[in-house]
């Protein structure tokens, strides 16, 4: 597509995600979905495609790419109509894995970046507790000092990669002030910590979703990640990134949905014509178009600002809530246009309407992004 914010490059890229999700996804994504998971061996070849650490330095197999490059993925990546796939791909990239690429120590980096990136090693991301969602400085998850060794206690709720992660970031509070909290890294079998269960979803059915429990989980002082007691301003930082991805996520599934309902009502004959010929159709359609493609310019505009430095907690925060409705509006829309194909199990809109829903939730829900957007004006 011709924009102010791409280059060639990009469009290869673009190119070269189409052709692996029309080979590697849509035909699987169905027993993918019956399965509760995404094949870590798919995940693999992502990463032996080079398409797993774009953002993260060179030396350790990544692409040194900027927030624009990272951006044109998600988008991209967001053109499966299994959001599944999408979101298991999505956290292990620009939600778990950009606190080890962010706030990891060069021997941390050294023993497990270049594995993350090579899909060796899928990552989780641990904030989110029974209790504490958007409201992140309420976790409860305790991490103690006990000599060389740090001492975790808690639950983690809605984990995404819960189940079959390698590789986790965990927040903990080390401290009694509100803010006071650190991340650590838990690798898999650590003793002490388990998956209490696998969650069952309405959507992303092939992502697999855990509580996580942690029961007296000692790991060395080594594995405490990024600044003792930072870790909330950490997580915030990333935050802008996650988000913009799930509107990247929200933006993949108006236009995929939009653009299967073209097709579909130009075909679709009712009452002598095509559901096209219909006024009230076409004009629903063309109004939904128009703010699917001006969500996707703010979109971009908020990649390109951080590639200049700004902050942009704002227009993000903004961002989110707004694609974050608008994909239900849209979805669900198409939905309707469907008729009663739109209702059953294993079509692709039907995927998408229930897939689109949590979007509005999950990463920060709307109104919780509408005060972030309000407390700076």
């Amino acid at each position: 597509m011709d924009s102010i914010y791409t280059t060639p490059e990009h469009e290869l890229l673009r190119e070269q995600i189409a052709r692996f999700i029309a080979r590697e996804v849509e035909p699987h994504g169905v027993a993918w979905e019956e399965a509760g998971m995404v094949p870590r061996e798919v995940l693999r070849r992502m990463g032996q495609a080079g398409l797993l650490g774009l953002m993260y330095e060179e030396r350790y197999g990544g692409g040194d790419a900027d927030a624009m490059t990272n951006l044109v993925f998600a988008e991209a990546l967001s053109q499966s109509t299994f959001a599944g796939f999408i979101i298991t791909v999505l956290v292990h990239t620009d939600m778990a894995g950009p606190h080890l690429h962010h706030a990891g120590s060069p021997a941390q980096k050294e023993k497990y970046l270049r594995r993350v990136t090579a899909g060796e090693m899928i990552t989780a991301v641990g904030i989110t507790e029974p209790g504490a969602g958007s409201d992140v400085a309420g976790i409860r998850t305790t991490a103690r000092r006990d000599g060389d060794d740090w001492v975790l206690n808690g639950t983690k709720m809605f984990i995404t990669n819960g189940v079959h992660a390698d590789l986790y970031f965990i927040a903990a509070k080390t401290g009694t002030a509100r803010h006071d909290m650190t991340m650590f890294i838990v690798e898999k079998g650590t003793p002490g910590f388990s998956v209490g269960r696998a969650l069952k979803k309405t959507g992303w059915l092939s992502s697999d979703t855990a509580e996580l429990v942690l029961d007296n989980v000692r790991i060395p002082a080594g594995n405490l990640l990024g600044e003792e007691g930072k870790g909330f301003y950490s997580v915030m930082k990333n935050f802008q990134t996650e988000r913009i991805a799930l509107a990247a996520m929200a933006v993949g599934h108006c236009t995929q949905a939009l653009k299967m309902t073209l097709d579909h009502v130009r075909q679709r004959q009712a009452f002598g014509a095509t559901l096209w010929d219909k006024q009230a159709i076409r004009q629903r359609l063309a109004m939904l178009d128009a703010k699917t493609r001006a969500a996707s310019q703010f979109m971009y505009h908020c990649a390109w600002s951080v590639t200049q430095g700004r902050d942009i907690v704002q227009e993000v925060s903004m961002l989110k809530a707004l694609t974050g409705e608008l994909v239900n509006e849209v979805v669900q829309t198409c939905q309707q246009f469907h008729g009663g194909m739109g209702y059953i199990r294993e079509t692709a809109i039907e995927r998408l309407w229930r897939d689109a829903r949590v979007l509005a939730i999950g990463g920060g829900a709307t109104e919780v992004m509408l005060e972030e957007v309000a407390k700076r004006y």
